[in-house]
């Protein structure tokens, strides 16, 4: 899998790729795909890095698992490929984004539009057997993805981090002061109705980009 990573982002995570626990997470997937559906494809575990380079990241929005319905997944958090039905929370973003800043709900799911926008769409967890959520929790993702985080905290430039839900709002301690960390309940309908509505993210992002001296982002 360390071949999948962009150059940029790999020379940062250098000491985490040379540990003995990404060997066994490596081992654990490769294992995973030999009897299992695995998702999203081994092409695209990593397309939310190669979307937004390190130097380029401006936002990170942070998921936690990958969606796992077959066609569903490609490597971007919260994302679905043209033509893959809209799944709840994602429909839920789109209705949030309209109110805050009046775009119109997407005939389709695909994120990458932000992606190449600087928006790191980063899950917590990269991999996930088929109709099994959680299943490739705590197998060594997680230890990732967080040294992704700290790599954007480690930079000079500024970064504003999107934390949705409680799961996402933990790796706040994560983060420095130096940079801006925007949190609201998740988008699930499990959970919207406690918070997301009315949270305006989107219009709060461009306020905090704009403070640094960035354009918006077109969401």
């Amino acid at each position: 899998m360390r071949d999948l990573i962009p150059e940029d982002w790999a020379e940062a995570l250098a000491p985490a790729l040379d540990s003995s626990w990404f060997a066994q997470l490596e081992d654990f997937v490769a294992a995973a795909r030999a009897v299992h559906d695995v998702y999203p494809p081994e092409g695209e575990v990593f397309a939310a890095l190669r979307l937004s380079s390190l130097a380029d990241t401006r936002v990170l929005l942070l998921g936690q698992d990958p969606y796992h319905g077959p066609g569903q997944a490609h490597g971007l958090s919260f994302s679905v490929r043209p033509g893959v039905k809209i799944p709840p929370s994602l429909r839920n973003i789109f209705k949030e984004r309209e109110t805050d800043v009046g775009v119109p709900p997407s005939p389709d799911g695909d994120l990458t539009g932000w992606a190449e926008q600087g928006v790191l769409l980063l899950n917590a967890v990269l991999t996930v057997r088929h109709k099994a959520a959680g299943s490739h929790a705590k197998k060594g993702w997680e230890k990732l993805t967080d040294e992704i985080i700290r790599a954007l905290d480690a930079r000079s430039e500024p970064v504003v981090f999107l934390l949705w839900g409680n799961y996402a709002r933990k790796k706040a301690t994560l983060i420095s002061d130096r940079h801006i960390v925007l949190q609201s309940t998740h988008p699930s309908p499990l959970s919207a109705h406690t918070g997301w509505w009315g949270s305006r993210p989107f219009s709060k992002v461009n306020a905090a980009l704009a403070s640094l001296g960035h354009p918006p982002i077109n969401w």
